[in-house]
């Protein structure tokens, strides 16, 4: 069976935590390479994939590709371009972490490269396997709620005091905040489950006093289909509303809670490690009805795992990429337009 040897660019929290464990854990998958010039991020990455080549930056890497098959961008928003062309130019497919780029048209150039080149490029929109969302997907296929005229999502947190991350104290202009950090999930998830935005709207502001990037947000989107979103993103939120609130013409669902995958890698579990994945507990199953009559609706398990799987497939296969760029660039398209909005532009 063919294997794919994946160079991880960023070791911080995306590249250790989310990507290194999928890749490792996809059967013709291997983490071959890890950029960062941290000495003790370098050492726990030796230590998880032993035999890993770990070098100080990208152009060393890009510099020298060999048994390098695919490219996984995890690194702060500002250098997702940059560095995803860098990888493209050089030969390489390329997994960019979400954001794509910092706005649209950087974005669309880097498409540009990637179809002249004739390589795969990805988003790594992993909440498209949450649980919640497979569930809602479902449960519309199934016409289990009739016709959907309301989508309310929340990516909530309690954080009175910023962490000190680049993304909650960063400048807005290098990708910081919460609004494309949490943003291009919920409004990904939108416009997947719903098609184009054809209005947008949104409120942002700044809260605490040690954040200088948006911490606290509303978008609300109508789309072409006539579906209206309500999106929420805060990192200031001492009540938590539900994750997801659906209206349709015959029934709602409505669920609380994040799905179980983040953490569980945060924990330091791992797919395939013989324990269940992905899966949610009877006693936070979200529920469907009316009023007079509600149930209770069995949770997909989440699946992240799918997207490398799904990679691999596209690189071996010939299969689609598990996220299309473009779909992204929509993404990115809504967030400017929010952003506008929110200047009174």
């Amino acid at each position: 069976m063919a294997e794919l040897g994946v160079a991880v660019v960023g070791y911080g929290l995306a590249g250790e935590v989310f990507h290194a464990p999928l890749i490792a854990a996809e059967p013709r998958m291997r983490v071959a390479a890890v950029v960062t010039s941290a000495p003790e991020r370098a050492e726990r990455a030796r230590a998880a994939y032993p035999g890993v080549r770990v070098v100080d930056t990208a152009d060393e890497l890009f510099a020298d590709p060999d048994g390098i098959d695919l490219v996984v961008i995890a690194t702060p928003n500002r250098t997702h371009a940059r560095l995803a062309t860098e990888a493209l130019s050089a030969g390489l497919p390329v997994v960019v972490d979400k954001p794509f780029a910092l706005t649209a048209d950087e974005a669309l150039e880097v498409i540009t490269v990637a179809e002249r080149a004739d390589l795969a490029l990805t988003v790594f929109q992993n909440r498209r396997w949450d649980s919640d969302f497979l569930t809602l997907r479902r449960l519309i296929e199934a016409g289990e709620l009739g016709e959907v005229r309301r989508f309310e999502s929340r990516f909530e947190r309690w954080r009175p005091v910023s962490k000190g991350s680049w993304r909650e104290v960063g400048e807005v202009a290098d990708g910081a905040g919460i609004l494309y950090d949490l943003g291009s999930h919920l409004v990904d998830q939108a416009l997947t489950l719903f098609g184009p935005a054809t209005e947008v709207y949104c409120e942002l502001d700044s809260r605490r006093a040690d954040v200088r990037a948006d911490d606290d947000a509303f978008i609300a989107l109508t789309h072409d289909s006539g579906v209206r979103s309500h999106l929420w993103m805060s990192a200031v939120a001492p009540r938590l509303g539900p994750r997801m609130r659906v209206l349709g013409s015959e029934r709602g669902y409505l669920t609380f809670g994040l799905d179980p995958q983040e953490d569980a890698l945060r924990a330091g579990r791992r797919p395939g490690d013989g324990k269940p994945w992905g899966t949610v507990d009877p006693e936070h199953w979200g529920t469907v009805g009316t009023p007079d009559d509600t149930e209770p609706v069995p949770s997909e398990p989440g699946n992240y795992p799918a997207f490398y799987a799904d990679m691999a497939a596209a690189l071996l296969d010939d299969a689609p990429v598990p996220v299309d760029p473009n779909d992204a660039v929509a993404t990115l398209q809504v967030l400017e337009e929010a952003r506008m909005s929110a200047a009174g532009e």
